[in-house]
């Protein structure tokens, strides 16, 4: 345990001092996810949050942190973010070493799976607060507070004994400390100054209705979707007129490539009281004018543009059938009024039969009867639907 000092006491490489005072909530977090298989293998996952964003990642192969915007490195320098990044390279070796030697002596039984949540939070009237807390299995383990660190109130006694072996170590508490009150605070300020544009930005949702698979005879899953929004809160209802559906089921809200957010909210109900549904969405970006979507209306759009489709279609078998006899009648008439011996004859011996006409006729009806089966069997789906 004494090399986890060593490695928080890089940390004072960074410096720091008070943080300007914040004109607005901002909150930065450190996220860390320890997957410990066995003895001998080990998976560390990290990522940093501004807020909802993500701002930072990790990559455990190199050990190098991974930027995923221009400002995600705020107003730090390219020298301190290098410092920050052999602060954590060398943490997470430590934090390895030190979980697998202690893990058999504290009756900790593998697998182990460590959460750990860092970071501060800076409000406009001036005060900021940090926090530093940690989970072992899914449930809170212990905490940083006050200089010193405590165990859960829900923890068992390897809880009290992990803090009380950290504890003895006053320069991980110290440097742990000012870590969360200064340099956290710091760099959050200077982050969210960087990311302003991104932050504040408002894209305008896009919605959309389906269905998705049938919870049970007679019945339906309706699903709205709603994705490319920005910033992430944002409000999705099933409604009856005014009145909101309480069995609308809300899906977690997933994050997009360039910084959007998708989310998925579903209802299930009889299949003769989708009538009079819609899908209500209320965000920012859209001020007062909420999107509503009536259950139905796509409906009718979609049997709209299948009709033009399917008559479209069927307007192009009726030409090409014309053009094809009007062909075939211009072809009789330059073909040798004598039959050759190798020509069919007509059962009712009124002339010969050609052969592309012996061809084209079932052909023809195959194509018709295929493509009408088809439609017919699409809109019947539709209309059951």
């Amino acid at each position: 345990m004494p090399s986890l000092e060593l490695v928080l006491l890089a940390a004072l490489l960074l410096g720091g001092g008070s943080a300007e005072a914040a004109q607005e909530h901002i909150l930065f977090s450190v996220i860390q996810i320890s997957s410990f298989a066995n003895q001998s293998w080990a998976q560390h996952q990290g990522s940093g949050w501004l807020g909802d964003m993500q701002s930072q990642g990790w990559d455990s192969e190199s050990g190098t942190i991974i930027f995923l915007h221009t400002w995600s490195k705020g107003n730090f320098s390219d020298e301190e973010m290098i410092d920050l990044e052999l602060l954590f390279r060398v943490y997470f070796i430590g934090f390895t070493r030190e979980t697998q030697e202690y893990a058999g002596q504290m009756h900790f039984g593998y697998p182990i799976e460590v959460q750990v949540r860092a970071g501060c939070e800076l409000h406009p009237n001036d005060t900021a607060e940090s926090f530093l807390q940690a989970a072992y299995g899914g449930s809170h383990f212990l905490s940083f507070q006050d200089m010193s660190w405590v165990p859960a109130p829900e923890g068992d006694s390897r809880a009290q004994s992990v803090c009380d072996l950290l504890n003895q170590y006053e320069g991980i508490r110290e440097t742990t400390h000012r870590l969360l009150t200064h340099t956290c605070p710091r760099f959050a300020l200077g982050l969210f100054d960087a990311a302003k544009a991104d932050y504040k930005r408002q894209v305008k949702p896009e919605a959309w209705l389906s269905t998705g698979p049938r919870p049970g005879p007679g019945r339906l899953l309706l699903v709205c979707h709603v994705s490319g929004f920005h910033p992430k809160p944002v409000w999705v209802m099933w409604m009856r007129g005014e009145q909101e559906q309480q069995g609308t089921q809300r899906g977690d809200i997933l994050p997009h490539a360039d910084g959007t957010w998708y989310l998925r909210v579903t209802l299930d109900v009889a299949a003769e009281e989708v009538a009079g549904l819609s899908c209500r969405v209320r965000h920012s970006s859209l001020g007062n004018q909420d999107i509503v979507l009536h259950w139905g209306g796509g409906n009718s759009a979609l049997l709209t543009l299948l009709w033009f489709v399917a008559t479209g279609s069927l307007l192009v078998l009726l030409v090409g059938h014309f053009c094809l006899r009007r062909h075939s009648s211009n072809w009789k008439a330059l073909a040798p009024a004598v039959p050759s011996p190798e020509s069919p004859t007509r059962a009712d011996g009124q002339g010969p039969r050609t052969l592309r006409h012996q061809v084209y006729t079932p052909q023809e009806s195959w194509i018709k009867n295929r493509f009408l089966k088809k439609w017919k069997t699409s809109l019947n789906q539709l209309w059951g639907r």
